[in-house]
């Protein structure tokens, strides 16, 4: 069975914790500590299989992020997430997205936009500029309201999706190999002397 390792960012009063307690305990909450950071863990169904995933919630508050860099370092998805109430928030994305790849050291790492509390009736963000930013950056977008469930679970099933997509096209590209996943063995695998990566196939001897 796959583990992945989620992690939710963004702002500090945007959602992050209701929305990881109402994936995980189907429950709203109305306060949170936001000075806390916590993990959680939750077997899923997606697409009939099985997943394992291991969230982390973020403080989301910059003097609590002395562990900053070890989540983003070790996490394989995240969902960054705004308020719609808040641009401020919105415009905070940018940020996140950008402290990822820096820390990553990677252009490409899976990520799904994330639009909470639409069950407000007085938005600051609007749907198509929220689509917008996340077409400009070549990630899904998905709206959520932790209060009544809606869109939670399509928001963490996509970020699992994108998951699973980076490793089969990293796959593809002999550049990556999950160690937490099956390895799919490929016809003529050659074994460099001294290489210290796992080989992905049968060695191909001439």
């Amino acid at each position: 069975m796959s583990e992945f390792k989620l992690v939710v960012v963004g702002a500090g009063g945007v959602g992050k914790s209701a929305l990881t307690i109402q994936l995980i305990q189907n429950h709203f909450v109305e306060e949170y500590d936001p000075t806390i950071e916590d993990s959680y863990r939750k077997q899923v169904v997606i697409d009939t299989e099985t997943y394992i995933l291991d969230i982390l919630d973020t403080a989301g508050q910059e003097e609590y992020s002395a562990m900053r860099d070890q989540y983003m370092r070790t996490g394989e998805g995240f969902l960054c997430v705004f308020a719609v109430n808040n641009h401020d928030s919105f415009n905070d994305i940018s940020q996140y997205r950008e402290a990822i790849k820096r820390t990553k050291d990677a252009e490409d790492v899976p990520m799904v936009l994330v639009g909470n509390k639409t069950d407000l009736t007085q938005r600051a963000v609007s749907q198509k500029e929220a689509a917008d930013l996340a077409k400009t950056y070549g990630i899904q977008y998905v709206e959520t309201s932790a209060k009544t469930r809606q869109g939670v679970d399509e928001a963490f099933n996509t970020l699992v999706r994108e998951i699973i997509n980076y490793y089969k096209q990293a796959n593809k590209q002999n550049e990556i190999v999950p160690t937490s996943r099956p390895i799919i063995a490929l016809a003529h695998c050659f074994l460099v002397p001294g290489c210290l990566s796992i080989c992905l196939g049968t060695p191909f001897l001439a």
